[in-house]
């Protein structure tokens, strides 16, 4: 593992999910703002993840061809203008706010690939052994970037208004551009095999037909799902239970606070419980978690830092193990493509999870949307637990050394 190049990368997701955390608690909300209910508000949030799911293998597979450096500094300067945009878009009221709001999700999602780049750019730079260790890399970033993007968004709302996050998200990635410009090196080689150009959905199709991988992506698809659920539902449950808009940032950044502690140690938990283990377990945990959030109530806030906790921890313990068990089970060659597919696949359940569950939320209980999340992700921890770790499926594949031979 190249730890200065791991170093680097870090500091470039760090600060784009920094961006990513300052809107997302309040997209929810704004969307109410502008008039939107139920299916709409989800349809806002979800227009992000819409545009990944088609955008996120193409950018993946453009980094397999022309390298990682480039994808990541396009995507970084596309997101500073679509923040831009989502700032000015907040101060202007009734339908042509609502358009722009709109349009400004659409434009981060089209060019929102970092996550899946920078994935397939710890697989270029990490030892096989070391892949699930290396990915945690990402769930650092995520963690520090959900404790200080969330709270970074309270404090422009308190100071600046409806615009103030809009312009600190716009700020802090332009400032991950200038740095990702200046100091982020090329991860891969141009000597290495190049890989067999595909159309979109036949690299959908390539991946999905093997088993390993198919099952992965799916487990890794529904959790997914679970997570936006959460994250389009909860600020809508949290303003039902009396909390004002500068205060929903500090229970995700809460929530980023113990994301961070987790991933620090995601590495030693690898080593001791192995990736299968971790992956079912999360998922379980997850689903008891989402039981808890209607039951809590108004004021109980104590009750709801430790249902947040028991919820951050266990994402944790799913998604880095999940994206290490997809990578060791590919050839290095297509490292950007597959995961740039489960990328999309975690986009699509971005698009479906805040459409239906928020459609589902505006009906008579609040508390059914958690409720059907939590079935999924016991049912899927369970189900992974029997495939993963009581039949032992999905091992990795063995990296074989290249030996120099001379003429």
């Amino acid at each position: 593992m190249k730890k200065p190049t791991l170093l680097i990368i870090f500091l470039v997701v760090f600060i784009d999910l920094v961006g990513f955390g300052i809107v997302l608690p309040l997209l929810p909300r704004y969307s109410e703002q502008f008039g939107a209910v139920g299916w709409q508000i989800g349809a806002i949030v979800s227009s992000y993840s819409l545009m990944q799911f088609f955008f996120s293998p193409w950018w993946g597979k453009l980094s397999d061809r022309i390298g990682r450096r480039p994808v990541i500094l396009v995507s970084t300067a596309g997101s500073t203008l679509s923040y831009a945009l989502f700032a000015v878009a907040s101060g202007i009221e009734g339908e042509t706010g609502f358009w722009l709001l709109l349009f400004s999700r659409v434009s981060a999602g089209i060019v929102g690939s970092n996550l899946a780049v920078a994935s397939a750019y710890i697989a270029d730079v990490t030892a096989h052994e070391n892949r699930s260790k290396g990915m945690a890399v990402i769930g650092i970033a995520f963690g520090i970037g959900f404790v200080f993007g969330p709270a970074i968004g309270s404090l422009g709302y308190y100071y600046g208004g409806l615009t103030g996050p809009g312009w600190a998200a716009a700020v802090i990635c332009g400032l991950n551009c200038f740095l990702a410009f200046l100091i982020l090196p090329e991860s891969r080689k141009s000597s290495e095999q190049e890989p067999k150009p595909r159309k979109r959905f036949e690299q959908w199709s390539q991946v999905l037909q093997q088993p390993k991988l198919r099952f992965l992506i799916g487990i890794y698809f529904l959790a997914i799902f679970c997570f936006a659920g959460f994250e389009s539902i909860m600020p809508l449950l949290l303003g039902g239970f009396g909390y004002r808009y500068d205060q929903l940032g500090l229970f995700f950044a809460w929530c980023g606070v113990v994301s961070l502690a987790v991933n620090g140690m995601i590495g030693r938990l690898v080593k001791l419980c192995g990736e299968p283990i971790l992956i079912s377990a999360g998922l379980v945990g997850v689903g008891l978690s989402l039981l808890a959030f209607p039951l809590v109530g108004q004021g109980n806030w104590i009750l709801l830092l430790l249902a947040l906790a028991l919820f951050a921890a266990c994402s944790s313990f799913n998604r880095s193990p999940s994206l290490g068990m997809i990578s060791m089970n590919v050839t290095k060659e297509e490292q950007g493509s597959v995961l740039g597919v489960a990328q999309s696949a975690g986009a699509l359940a971005r698009i479906l999870a805040p459409i239906l569950l928020t459609a589902v939320y505006g009906t008579d209980y609040f508390g059914l949307p958690f409720f059907l999340c939590a079935s999924i992700a016991l049912g899927t921890g369970m189900l992974a637990w029997f495939v993963l770790v009581y039949q032992g499926r999905c091992r990795p594949i063995r990296e074989v050394p290249q030996v120099e031979t001379s003429n």
